[in-house]
């Protein structure tokens, strides 16, 4: 079966000055789900926004909420981000000492689980973690910061990826440069939800949803390339 494709906007990419209005204004224009990318200045080079911005947005849009830790260590965050109103929960593979506990820490929350791939961590460490998640997560750019160009030789590892999930219901993310030129190329390698920022966010709130649509209508001229 197709998995439908998903455009997850990436709010570090939003006017963090009005970013309640910015989530509406971007869940009117077609977002599927709203991506919340968190980082603490020591697992990567930046630092974005804690439990209590995102428990601020969370009334303005019922869109999913699809946060991403970039966070180490990951474990004490937890709860305080799925009482926040997170709805899928994603950690880094490298972000603690047992992911695997860890994830089911998140499934016992009642959230979703992810787990992330840098570019440089080879698929062969989420291996035996994949009967404990619904989503892998592979990074399309060098975390932490939005903006950069896209990295053509992780469409490869996402092919390995699809491969090792064969029939389990696990959705594959893109996090990364991606533009209606690069949503092609991963959705053909395997992925169904595609994270955008800059791409999403440019040209102010008027130019969303056309933003969107360009995205979501790339993807999905690629849908011969994987079911």
């Amino acid at each position: 079966m197709t998995k439908p494709i998903i455009i997850a906007p990436s709010i570090l990419s939003a006017d963090f000055a009005r970013l309640g209005a910015e989530v509406a204004a971007i869940d009117r224009a077609g977002a599927d789900w709203i991506h919340c990318d968190v980082m603490d200045g020591h697992f990567v080079p930046n630092i974005t926004f804690g439990p209590d911005v995102l428990k601020a947005i969370r009334p303005h849009t019922d869109k999913l909420f699809d946060v991403h830790l970039m966070v180490a260590p990951v474990d004490p965050y937890i709860e305080a981000f799925a009482r926040a109103g997170a709805d899928l929960i994603t950690i880094h593979v490298e972000a603690g000492p047992h992911p695997h506990r860890t994830l089911q820490a998140i499934r016992a929350l009642g959230k979703k689980a992810g787990i992330a791939l840098n570019p440089g961590t080879p698929e062969s460490a989420i291996a035996y973690l994949l009967d404990s998640v619904d989503l892998v997560l592979c990074m399309t750019v060098n975390p932490g910061f939005g903006g950069q160009a896209f990295i053509p030789e992780v469409c490869d590892k996402i092919a390995r990826i699809k491969a090792m999930i064969g029939d389990r219901p696990i959705a594959i993310e893109i996090d990364g440069g991606c533009t209606p030129a690069t949503a092609p190329l991963v959705v053909a390698a395997g992925a169904s939800v595609l994270v955008a920022g800059s791409a999403a966010f440019r040209g102010g709130e008027g130019a969303y949803a056309g933003n969107i649509a360009a995205i979501r209508k790339a993807a999905e001229g690629a849908r011969g390339g994987w079911v």
